[in-house]
């Protein structure tokens, strides 16, 4: 159980007496009732609707499948399917996929494929599915594929004592877990017509140092594989299945990887994966977010992920109490890379970084992130 370094100094009576002035100052503030709000972001402990029972006389999977349903005007939410299962899906059912969506996976990362369904029918869904679940989007970029939530408190890792139940009324934002976390949801249209959804997820803990406990750092917690299948799993719950139903699918996840090697005529700047664009790009975009490397935009034509480093320490700094009032939300200027991504032959796609006139860039920034790459497609 792990209290910022903010809690030691809060205890003081200078720190109750800074709370008393802050909330006047605040008085006038349209977002008051914002920080004195009740605990925003359980997500732990975030339910969705209730999953859908199966009807007795039809869980014969061997029945003819339902009819792909129509699509709304204007770009709108998809009809949902029925299942020979009964549920109502987002997906098209088949033959293949009952269910209208299956899991794949390369190692430990899985993504969702929904059947029959553009980006721009899942979208909406999507988004609803993180804002019911207490998360507050950062990005919602429909046009590059690109969701992300912003960096969440978990406050289910506060304990209830009695320095909570007096400060914390006060003022909530004072007392922190000293965890944050977030997810990267990255939606890409497949050749077949179907969409893949990947989720990723970051997390930050706040650490005491020195003998006193009296300072602090940030530092990066190891990315959750589970968790990530079981928000995975929540979706699909979301998208129409049942909990049981959503398991089976992760259980039964199909494998998804192919060889990676280093192109020596490139002098080791280049990698070959042995599998079509489609495919490869989107295990790249995958891969760049289990990197430091943020995806600012994306050119699929073109086959450009556009990167930046992404300094996850600096933006923690600003959750303090402090940091609150005074901090700025202008962002320090990063440089910029451009990781390419073009088909070498029938089954081989090269990929690599390039500068703005789409030369290979040999920059040694440049070349970790090709290893950095190589080792997430590995």
């Amino acid at each position: 159980m792990k209290r910022s370094a903010l809690l030691t100094q809060a205890k003081r009576l200078s720190v109750l007496s800074f709370g008393a002035s802050a909330l006047f100052a605040l008085a006038g503030c349209d977002t008051l009732n914002d920080w004195l709000a009740p605990d925003r972001v359980n997500y732990k402990a975030a339910e969705t609707a209730p999953s859908l029972s199966v009807p007795s006389d039809l869980t014969d999977i061997s029945q003819r499948y339902a009819a792909p349903p129509k699509v709304n005007a204007l770009g709108g939410a998809a009809e949902r399917a029925v299942t020979p299962a009964g549920n109502a899906t987002l997906g098209v059912p088949s033959a293949q996929d009952p269910y209208g969506m299956h899991v794949e996976k390369d190692g430990d990362r899985r993504w969702l494929v929904v059947d029959g369904r553009s980006p721009d029918e899942i979208w909406g869904p999507l988004k609803e599915f993180w804002e019911e679940n207490g998360f507050t989007l950062k990005t919602d970029a429909p046009q590059t594929g690109i969701m992300a939530t912003d960096w969440a408190e978990n406050r289910a890792n506060i304990p209830n004592d009695w320095f909570r139940n007096s400060v914390g009324k006060l003022l909530d934002f004072a007392y922190s877990s000293g965890t944050r976390d977030m997810f990267r949801t990255q939606v890409d249209r497949a050749a077949d017509g179907s969409t893949d959804i990947s989720i990723t997820h970051s997390a930050m803990e706040e650490v005491l140092t020195g003998q006193d406990k009296t300072s602090s750092r940030w530092e990066a917690r190891p990315r959750n594989p589970q968790l990530e299948a079981a928000v995975l799993g929540k979706l699909m719950q979301k998208f129409g299945l049942t909990e049981d139903q959503s398991k089976k699918l992760i259980a039964d996840a199909r494998p998804a990887g192919a060889k990676v090697a280093m192109d020596p005529g490139a002098g080791g700047s280049t990698i070959d994966l042995a599998e079509p664009f489609d495919r490869a790009w989107r295990r790249v975009g995958l891969a760049l977010d289990r990197t430091n490397f943020t995806v600012d935009n994306r050119d699929r034509d073109k086959g450009i992920y556009y990167v930046h480093y992404s300094d996850s320490m600096a933006e923690l700094k600003k959750d303090g109490l402090f940091g609150k009032f005074f901090s700025s939300n202008t962002p320090k200027p990063t440089r910029q890379f451009l990781v390419n991504v073009k088909p070498k032959a029938d089954w081989v796609t090269q990929i690599g970084v390039v500068d703005v006139n789409g030369q290979p860039d040999t920059s040694t920034d440049a070349q970790r992130i090709v290893s950095l790459l190589h080792a997430q497609l590995n």
